[in-house]
């Protein structure tokens, strides 16, 4: 099933500023929070609907991509469940209802936020090389990728097998410390996360020696994604939790991937249309001719009427590239040239000259076929 459009979901207009996204998200959030609605799987879904919409249009360039090429832009072209679980969404966007005065996103009563930090993975961007037969068509990839991955010896604790965790002395298990100096103003109070174990609240007893308590190692991965047909140069995808793996649990980052497009050997590309330019002789465009040009599913025949003109365009209609997120194809224009001998024998100079004599072979300013300038295909020179 399709996803709807994120604006939809957060009734935002598509130039709604960020004040009024968060406002709007704020209130899905609080109609369809879990602990409001217990057991009720409809309004989850909705929950986490909400928070995928804003976790997008919250972010300015995921925002432009969203906005430029659909749901592909951000990670996929159709439906699928949304990556995030109601933990994580907790801990990214525990802070919109602050001004409420719920004290978190738990503060309905069930205490579900913890006091301990959440660690985050990193964003990892890698550049994906596409020829335009994978582009018209679609394609899976698989890309190996160097990166943080969990440690398997510990499963991502950080921990020896048995180790217990303690509660650190120093922030009493809250993960958090607070200083108060004096300053010219009087007293400053200020709360950071605490240094002894990195605002988690907790020390491990013995660390795991194969990732040394970080919980994550350095390995190569293979990650297998799939990429929409019509994807364009410089278009960027993620794919949610195939980022760095985060210290000792937590939330995995995002991989962006970023599309690069090779060079075709005959077609050139323009939006969703192909451009091919069309070489033929005198005498193919005085008599016209049966001739093949190349297409991204192969070679294919077309008919040059006689008295073709150079600069001439024929349109191969559903012959480019389909759109992403859409269901419309662009077309195939060819270009036709007519190509001028440089060298002749003494007969063909001869009989040129003859032909030179008719009248049919003097131009006509006329009856000069313009199509080439009013339509501003200048694409090739």
């Amino acid at each position: 099933m399709a996803k709807r459009d994120y604006y939809e979901i957060l009734n935002v207009p598509k130039n709604a500023s960020l004040e009024d996204i968060k406002r709007a998200y704020r209130k899905q959030a609080l109609k369809y929070h879990p602990d409001k609605n217990p057991g009720d799987k409809q309004a989850e879904e909705k929950f986490k609907e909400a928070a995928e919409a804003y976790g997008v249009l919250r972010d300015s360039d995921k925002r432009a991509r969203y906005d430029q090429f659909g749901h592909a832009g951000v990670g996929g072209a159709s439906g699928g469940g949304f990556s995030m679980t109601i933990d994580d969404i907790f801990s990214q966007f525990g802070d919109i209802f602050g001004d409420f005065g719920f004290g978190g996103f738990g503060g309905f009563g069930t205490g579900r936020r913890s006091s301990r930090r959440i660690n985050k993975g990193t964003n990892l961007r890698v550049k994906v090389k596409l020829n335009l037969e994978e582009i018209a068509a679609g394609v899976q990839k698989k890309i190996k990728v160097n990166k943080y991955v969990t440690c398997d010896v510990c499963g991502g604790t950080g921990a020896r097998d048995g180790s217990s965790y303690n509660t650190c002395s120093t922030c009493g298990g809250t993960g958090n410390v607070t200083r108060v100096t004096q300053t010219l103003l009087g007293h400053m109070q200020t709360t950071q996360a605490c240094p002894s174990c990195d605002g988690e609240g907790r020390t491990i007893a013995q660390k795991c020696t194969n990732c040394h308590g970080e919980g994550i190692i350095k390995a190569n991965e293979i990650i297998s994604m799939k990429i929409p047909a019509g994807v364009a140069e410089g278009m960027q995808m993620t794919v949610a939790g195939k980022g760095n793996a985060a210290r000792r649990g937590g939330i995995n980052g995002e991989l962006l991937v970023l599309i690069e497009e090779e060079n075709h050997p005959d077609l050139i590309r323009d939006g969703n249309d192909l451009l091919y330019n069309l070489h033929i002789s005198i005498t193919q465009a005085a008599l016209g001719a049966p001739v093949e040009v190349p297409t991204i599913n192969g070679k294919v025949k077309i008919k040059i009427d006689p008295g073709t003109q150079p600069g001439k365009i024929l349109r191969l209609r559903g012959k480019g590239l389909p759109g992403v997120d859409s269901y419309g194809r662009g077309d195939l224009l060819v270009s036709i040239n007519v190509w001028i001998p440089k060298l002749l024998t003494r007969e063909e100079r001869k009989l040129l000259e003859k032909l030179n004599e008719s009248p049919n072979f003097k131009p006509n300013p006329n009856k000069a076929d313009t199509s080439y300038f009013e339509k501003k295909t200048n694409f090739f020179n």
